[in-house]
């Protein structure tokens, strides 16, 4: 294919290769901007005429990048990143909403505490909440910043430490230790790590099992036992006396909850301002 222009092609034409090479194919593409997959043919091939180079392989069953295609769709993504990130920068207005998907637990025990505080930093902007039933179900949330618990690492996503979690035997004013134990099943560790790192033998065996954080915290506050709670989630309560720190040793775990983002967002610097004022909030 002979070379025909030099310098920079239409914007229009990179947006759409780029969207091509993404998603991996002309119709795919066509579905993103609202286009024919004629229309977007016809684009792509007046890139390739422009550069003078094939970008992409058409068969029978699709098409695929070229070796020229496959490097140059990481040099296009970049520029119109940093095109989209200084042009928001420039003229765009600051964020008006932040909307956060997390636990209801979470939400409730470290989103709800923080918010006079974030409102006293970003007094116009209005916060939004989305409850989710299940951690997995976090993978297939459309809201993409969110309140997850782990190790801080997952695939594709930035993330930032709000507290790391810590547990420690706690019960409300009255109950002390020697009272029913309450069991909480998962990936936390429990009374039998706890015991075992402490040298305390012939635990009470528990009545009452959970496999929730919060539900375990909520019976431990109704006088139903001594919990091994997240201090973290049983911040307000033991901050309010609902609940009180046993005189035992509290238990580290490598856990702790983090704000996560996808990678590829938050590029401006009002939005980057506005979440690391959520998370500054977050924190305390």
């Amino acid at each position: 294919m002979a070379k025909k222009r030099i310098g920079l092609p239409p914007l229009d034409w990179l947006r759409v290769f780029e969207a091509a090479g993404r998603l991996g194919g002309f119709s795919a593409a066509a579905k993103e901007f609202g286009l024919t997959q004629a229309a977007v043919s016809q684009r792509i091939g007046n890139l390739e005429a422009w550069l003078g180079r094939s970008l992409f392989v058409r068969e029978a069953r699709g098409v695929s990048l070229t070796v020229e295609g496959e490097s140059y769709l990481p040099l296009v993504q970049d520029s119109l990143r940093a095109l989209e990130r200084n042009t928001e920068d420039l003229f765009g207005k600051s964020p008006r909403e932040l909307r956060v998907a997390g636990l209801s637990s979470n939400i409730h025990a470290l989103v709800l505490p923080a918010l006079t505080r974030f409102h006293e930093m970003q007094p116009g902007v209005r916060v939004m909440t989305d409850s989710v039933a299940r951690r997995s179900s976090l993978d297939e949330e459309r809201t993409w910043l969110q309140i997850r618990y782990g190790r801080g690492i997952w695939a594709g996503r930035d993330a930032a430490l709000i507290a790391p979690e810590i547990l420690a035997p706690m019960a409300p004013p009255g109950v002390d230790w020697g009272a029913p134990l309450i069991d909480l099943r998962g990936e936390r560790p429990g009374w039998r790590e706890w015991s075992q790192k402490n040298g305390q033998q012939d635990l009470l065996q528990s009545k009452i099992s959970f496999d929730s954080m919060e539900h375990a915290i909520s019976a431990a506050r109704r006088g139903m036992g001594v919990v091994l709670g997240s201090v973290p989630l049983a911040l307000a309560d033991l901050q309010e006396g609902r609940l009180r720190r046993l005189d035992l040793p509290e238990l580290h775990t490598k856990d702790g909850y983090w704000l996560t983002w996808p990678e590829d967002r938050a590029k401006s610097r009002k939005q980057r301002a506005l979440i690391e004022d959520f998370l500054n909030a977050l924190r305390g």
